[in-house]
C-alpha cells in the first residue's frame, strides 16, 4: 500500500524547489518584515479555543486525496466568512493545490471578504519558506504535522513560526509522536490529535480520546478530522479538549454556513444538558 503522506511531502519538496526559483528566500523575507512592520499581529487561535463556548475550527476544504472533489465551486471569498458568521471559532484553510486543491490565495481571499476569526494556514510544511507564504497571506496559525518532520525540524519551525507572530498546531497521531510536545510553547501553541492516519487515510475519533491523557493538562487540546456529530463535540469536551477541527461535515452540503450554525446550536445545547 502507498503511503500517502510519503508521496504528498515528496511532491511538496518538488513544489518548493518550483517556487523558490519564481520568488527566492531573500524576497520573501523582505516583503515578510515589510508587513510586521507595518500591520498588527495576527489575533491569538489558541486563546480563541480556549475562551470559546464550541472550540469549532471551520474548515475550508475542497478536495481530499481519498474523496476526491467534495465542492469544487466553493468559494474562499464567501464560505470561510459564512463560518464566521455562524459561530465558528477560527477557520482552517487547506493551501495546498495538488491534493486537496488550495492555494495560498483563498486565505487572502477570506481575509478581504471580512474573516477577523484566527486562520489556521494547513498545508504539509517541511521548509521555512512555508512560514513565510503564510505570514504574508494572513495566517494566525500554522500546522506542524510530527508524522512529517524530525523533532529538530520540528524546533526550527515552531520557533521562526513565533518570530513571525503565528501559532502553532502541532499534529500527532500516535503516542510517540506526544513526544513532540515538548518541542513546542504550551503557552501560546496547540496540541492535536489527528483522528486520521496520514498514511492510509483511514480515520477514527477514538484517536483522540485514547490519546487524550497523554496531553498535558494545560495544553489547549485540538482533535481533528473525522468528527460529523454534535455528541462527539461534547464527549471530546469532557475528555478535555478545547478545539474541534471540522470541514468535510459542512463542505459536502449546499450550505456549508448554515450547515455550521445548525451543528452549533446543537452543541450548546449539549454542553448545557
Amino acid at each position: 500500500m502507498t503511503d500517502i503522506l510519503e508521496e504528498i511531502v515528496a511532491h511538496k519538496r518538488i513544489e518548493l524547489e518550483r517556487l523558490k526559483a519564481s520568488v527566492p528566500e531573500r524576497e520573501i523575507h523582505r516583503r515578510t518584515e515589510q508587513l510586521i512592520d507595518t500591520t498588527p499581529a495576527p489575533s491569538s487561535m489558541r486563546r480563541a479555543l480556549m475562551e470559546s463556548e464550541t472550540g469549532i475550527i471551520a474548515e475550508f476544504k475542497r478536495k481530499s486525496p481519498s474523496k476526491g472533489w467534495i465542492k469544487e465551486e466553493g468559494r474562499a471569498d464567501t464560505i470561510p466568512l459564512a463560518y464566521q458568521q455562524a459561530g465558528a471559532a477560527a477557520v482552517s484553510i487547506l493551501t495546498d493545490s495538488h491534493y486537496f486543491g488550495g492555494n495560498d490565495s483563498f486565505v487572502r481571499a477570506a481575509r478581504d471578504s471580512g474573516v477577523t476569526l484566527p486562520v489556521l494556514y494547513k498545508n504539509f510544511v517541511v521548509d521555512e519558506y512555508q512560514l513565510f507564504q503564510a505570514r504574508l497571506c494572513g495566517a494566525s496559525a500554522v500546522l506542524l504535522i510530527a508524522a512529517d518532520l524530525k523533532r529538530s525540524e520540528c524546533r526550527t519551525l515552531a520557533r521562526m513560526a513565533h518570530e513571525l507572530q503565528m501559532e502553532v498546531l502541532l499534529e500527532m497521531h500516535s503516542e510517540h509522536e506526544t513526544d513532540y510536545i515538548s518541542d513546542i510553547d504550551l503557552t501560546r501553541d496547540m496540541c492535536g490529535i489527528n483522528n486520521r492516519n496520514l498514511g492510509t487515510f483511514v480515520t477514527d475519533t477514538q484517536n483522540s480520546f485514547r490519546l487524550a491523557t497523554r496531553l498535558p493538562k494545560e495544553a489547549c487540546k485540538v482533535s481533528e478530522s473525522g468528527i460529523d456529530s454534535p455528541d462527539t463535540v461534547c464527549a471530546l469536551r469532557l475528555a478535555g479538549f478545547h478545539g474541534f477541527l471540522i470541514g468535510e461535515c459542512f463542505m459536502k452540503t449546499d450550505k456549508p454556513g448554515e450547515a455550521l450554525e445548525k451543528f452549533v446550536l446543537k452543541v450548546k445545547e449539549g454542553v448545557l444538558r
